[in-house]
């Protein structure tokens, strides 16, 4: 709930509205990167429909069951390449999750963070960041 309208603010604002997600399904055999993709592309075609663009997505396919590697939250360098590759101000910036090992990977990136519940009412993000529609 809020997502949209959450967004839509952020987007008005100027902010890059950028996913970050570890997908550890992937190296569990649960689903493919192909079905990821596939869930990407509907997420970009329902936002798009209202609206919102995302600069980017990146996901770790990995899991630590499985291998040890440097992309998986709560270790920081997807939101290091995304800082990188769209030159982000990170004093004013945010990364929005809601597990803790999203506000340790934020806190690592340099990023000021803020913790939701998983399925709460987003439409509070932006009040949150101190913004104002």
């Amino acid at each position: 709930k809020g997502v949209i309208q959450a967004m839509n603010i952020l987007m008005k604002k100027g902010y890059l509205l950028i996913v970050i997600t570890n997908q550890g399904g992937i190296s569990k055999g649960f689903y493919t990167a192909e079905d990821v993709e596939a869930v990407h592309h509907k997420m970009i075609s329902e936002l798009s429909s209202n609206g919102i663009i995302l600069s980017e997505i990146y996901y770790c396919p990995h899991h630590s069951d499985n291998e040890n590697c440097l992309c998986r939250k709560p270790k920081s360098l997807m939101l290091e390449k995304a800082i990188a590759r769209f030159d982000i101000d990170i004093s004013q910036s945010f990364f929005i999750g809601d597990r803790e090992t999203d506000q340790i990977a934020g806190e690592r990136a340099g990023l000021k963070t803020i913790l939701v519940k998983s399925n709460s009412d987003m439409s509070v993000i932006p009040s949150l960041m101190g913004i104002q529609d």
